[in-house]
């Protein structure tokens, strides 16, 4: 399945088959971009252009935004120190939320938003909890930024609960070998898989990995997320799978014409996988990553073993698998327990064979 460009962006290739990609809001003119969706040089200009910036290199006019209008507090935020200090990935989302705030709601003034506002902004998500929490998010930095420059007194998200979400589950063993029987070993599917489910990295730290990240016995990683550095032993499973693996690229995993995937582009993919396997919508390539910390658990790791591997920043993330582990691990031994005690309360002979029983008149038999 083709993904879908980004908002205002157009692309097309030449008569040389070059890939052009440009910007163009509505009418406005075209602003060229780099031609790699998703790349940190992609997403800068992307942010750039919808924050109504000079793209470097390029001159390029923008309509100033009203005063005291959504508009231009995104405006003003995009060129605050918070805001240009995030990873340029983070930037990238913070934009496409940002952009949907803008449109939606850019005219409107920011001093009369109050909490019935913010609700009515919240509504039209009601059936997506994941957009509506990350624009809850949003909100409440600009209103935070909104507050610094003097345009409210106030903030109107205090006391607006968040949505709540479903959580992406673990993978359980039954889905697990299910797509390992659609996908065997040797088939690019089962690498992606194999890499993922063993090193129980992100999304965005698989897709980037290299040859050169792994070696006989680890696999190196730094996080994107969080820029923590990880060592990982290369499991034998894994050392499999990597070892009929085609090495043709400098990153492991490449789409078709050779080039290394976007974070977008290979999560697409992997959800291709996994639904020509025939697994259900709930096996999402995150839960990969919970699988990987289940069995963890389920081998006894400890919670700071697990942070080891996984790379949490707090040992609250890290204890949600022990504690799952140790809840089976306990109802287990509670049910062994009771069902020892209730063989316990069986007799273990026959009154009436061995031993003496008194008859009804009280005298012995």
């Amino acid at each position: 399945m083709p993904r879908s460009t980004p908002p205002y962006v157009e692309t097309w290739r030449d008569r040389c088959g070059l890939l052009r990609v440009y910007f163009r809001r509505g009418k406005g003119p075209r602003t060229k971009l780099p031609d790699q969706i998703g790349s940190e040089a992609f997403n800068i200009a992307y942010a750039a252009c919808l924050a109504g910036e000079p793209v470097p290199g390029m001159r390029q006019k923008r309509q100033p935004a009203k005063p005291g209008t959504f508009e231009a507090l995104i405006i003003s935020y995009m060129h605050s120190t918070a805001f240009r200090s995030l990873r340029a990935t983070s930037r990238a989302g913070y934009v496409s939320r940002l952009e949907a705030i803008r449109l939606a709601h850019g005219k409107r003034t920011v001093a009369g938003l109050t909490r019935d506002r913010v609700m009515k902004i919240l509504d039209p998500l009601a059936e997506k909890p994941g957009a509506a929490l990350d624009t809850l998010k949003k909100l409440r930095i600009l209103v935070r930024h909104a507050i610094v420059l003097g345009w409210l007194r106030h903030d109107p998200t205090l006391g607006i609960k968040r949505p709540k979400t479903k959580e992406i589950s673990a993978w359980k063993e039954g889905e697990i070998a299910t797509f390992e029987k659609r996908w065997p070993v040797g088939t690019k599917q089962r690498l992606g898989f194999a890499l993922m489910l063993y090193t129980g990295q992100r999304r965005s730290d698989v897709h980037r990995m290299t040859w050169a990240d792994i070696s006989r016995e680890f696999v190196d990683v730094v996080q994107q997320k969080t820029g923590c550095k990880l060592r990982i032993p290369v499991h034998a499973h894994l050392r499999a799978v990597l070892d009929v693996a085609p090495r043709e690229h400098v990153t492991i995993l490449n789409t078709e014409f050779g080039k290394p995937f976007t974070v977008d582009g290979f999560s697409q993919w992997m959800r291709d996988a996994i639904r020509a396997a025939g697994l259900p919508l709930e096996c999402q390539p995150h839960g990969l990553r919970k699988a990987a910390g289940r069995r963890l658990a389920e081998a006894g790791c400890t919670a700071h073993e697990i942070m080891a591997v996984l790379g949490h920043s707090t040992l609250a993330e890290a204890e949600r698998y022990t504690r799952a582990a140790d809840q089976v691990r306990l109802a287990s031994s509670a049910f062994e327990k009771l069902q020892g005690q209730r063989e316990n309360n069986k007799p273990q002979t026959k009154p009436e064979k061995f031993g003496e029983t008194l008859s009804e008149r009280g005298k012995i038999k």
